[in-house]
């Protein structure tokens, strides 16, 4: 299974500046874009479970014309009948990079799942009957709650992207994938990012029998060459990645009779999965590589493949990767 939490943060880095500009124009104007540093591999404890979890994006930027600096602190959410007490942890989440950097954190919440419909309170709050104590705020995004013809005539690669996961009503799912697939062939992006994107309104609007058949017949209608390339775009790159990255991981697990088969197979899929999309990136992005530079990629770890897979983005030649491989890692 497509893990929607790592395709949401792979998203958001990607185009962290226009996710802003789509979604918070204020902050935006304040902010000096040429200072962000992600700041990777931030973890935390949930005070809730006890368990550590890294941290979704934790960003350091710059205010304009300050030398002053604040934090970005985005945590995305699926289905939040799953996870109680949401604000709760948030705040806390909140507090832990607050007290870390000792730097004022602006947070936001991007809420992706299904349920629930309703407005999802944005507050915690700590409170006697005589005086209230405590009350913090984040600023969600509530995906399923935004109306995708709202975004129709919107050029924002962010908003093309996040259309397929808004509030669609079941008859409009064929119909919302072409529109989004159309509007990602106007935009003038590198293949990698118009890869990255169209993947991910793939995965998002994952059709079924029936509303795949209305699908093909509305992509007959397009001109040829405007279909030739929205065929192209729509790859299901990830799904097909990661299933056959899992079935060969398991298989690879069971034949090395690990104690924990399963969990060593599924770990060896997931790396497998991701070493298959990073390598079809990089096709797309600085052509063939080497069989030399491929036997490096298989030697990454996952963490490395991840970091490749956002960094290959700023790649125009194959030196570029050879370079990268230099400095992480060690053959």
């Amino acid at each position: 299974m497509i893990d929607s939490d790592k395709l949401f943060k792979e998203l958001l880095k990607t185009f962290f500046v226009e996710f802003l500009d789509l979604f918070f124009p204020e902050m935006r104007s304040y902010m000096d874009a040429a200072s962000i540093e992600f700041l990777d591999k931030q973890y935390y404890t949930d005070q809730v479970t006890g368990e550590r979890r890294e941290a979704d994006i934790i960003a350091k930027v710059k205010f304009r014309e300050q030398e002053a600096f604040f934090i970005t602190a985005i945590e995305n959410q699926g289905d939040l009948r799953k996870q109680a007490n949401f604000e709760q942890r948030f705040f806390f989440y909140f507090t832990h990079f607050h007290q870390q950097f000792r730097l004022p954190v602006y947070p936001i919440a991007v809420l992706y799942g299904k349920a629930p419909k309703r407005p999802y309170p944005n507050t915690y709050v700590v409170e006697f009957p005589d005086w209230r104590a405590l009350e913090f705020r984040f600023r969600p995004v509530q995906l399923n709650r935004l109306n995708w013809r709202e975004f129709i005539n919107n050029p924002n690669p962010v908003a093309v992207a996040l259309m397929s996961r808004m509030n669609i009503k079941p008859a409009d799912r064929p119909y919302v994938k072409l529109l989004c697939l159309r509007k990602l062939l106007g935009l003038k992006l590198n293949p990698a990012k118009s890869y990255l994107l169209s993947g991910f309104v793939d995965l998002s609007l994952n059709l079924n029998e029936k509303e795949e058949e209305t699908f093909q017949q509305e992509i007959a209608k397009l001109e040829p060459r405007r279909r030739k390339k929205a065929m192209e775009m729509m790859t299901s790159w990830e799904r097909k990645g990661f299933k056959e990255g899992l079935a060969v991981g398991e298989k690879r697990g069971e034949q090395r009779g690990e104690q924990r088969g399963e969990k060593r197979g599924i770990e060896l899929g997931e790396k497998l999965g991701i070493l298959k999309v990073v390598t079809l990136l990089l096709e797309k992005q600085v052509g063939v590589i080497s069989l030399r530079s491929q036997k490096r990629l298989e030697k990454l770890s996952t963490a490395r493949l991840e970091a490749l897979s956002r960094d290959l983005f700023g790649f125009s030649k194959v030196s570029d990767l050879t370079n990268w491989l230099n400095k992480n890692s060690t053959s």
